[in-house]
């Protein structure tokens, strides 16, 4: 699992406000499920050491079919690292019987100061083969498309 997959999209409001977007459990039910998704936090625990469990769950399962069952994904997510305002590293485990989705996948999300926005960039490490690019790259540029349009309306 040497892959690497990333997106980066500059968001129209200050490093803490979307920092607080990563941190907040009804914030990341909102913008973390990409298009096609919706999302449940089952966990929570924002802290390094703590983490979250997420079930998503596709719309549409027939086109999309799940990780963990034909209509979902569920992911056990730690905190590695925070750094306020900077990052946000989390070690994310897929819930399935399918080897190919086997492993821990590390998400760093880097916010840089750009303007009167943010840099946002998220680098996903040791991705699971199961995981096609594509499809995995689209769906992190969905869920920063949809942290921008949840975060630009609080400032």
């Amino acid at each position: 699992m040497d892959r690497t997959d990333r997106a980066s999209r500059v968001i129209a409001a200050p490093p803490e406000t979307v920092y607080g977007a990563l941190l907040d459990r009804d914030s990341l039910e909102a913008w973390l499920p990409p298009d096609g998704m919706r999302g449940r936090v089952e966990r929570w625990d924002p802290r390094p050491g703590g983490g979250f469990r997420m079930v998503l769950t596709y719309l549409n399962p027939v086109d999309s079919p799940g990780k963990t069952s034909d209509a979902t994904d569920v992911v056990d997510v730690g905190f590695a690292d925070l750094v306020p305002s900077e990052r946000v590293v989390q070690r994310a485990v897929f819930d399935s019987d399918d080897p190919s989705y086997a492993g821990t996948m590390t998400m760093t999300w880097h916010l840089v100061a750009a303007g009167d926005g943010t840099e946002v960039t998220v680098t996903a490490t040791d991705v699971p083969p199961g995981i096609d690019q594509e499809v995995h790259e689209a769906g992190i540029a969905s869920s920063l498309a949809n942290l921008a349009s949840y975060v630009e309306g609080i400032d």
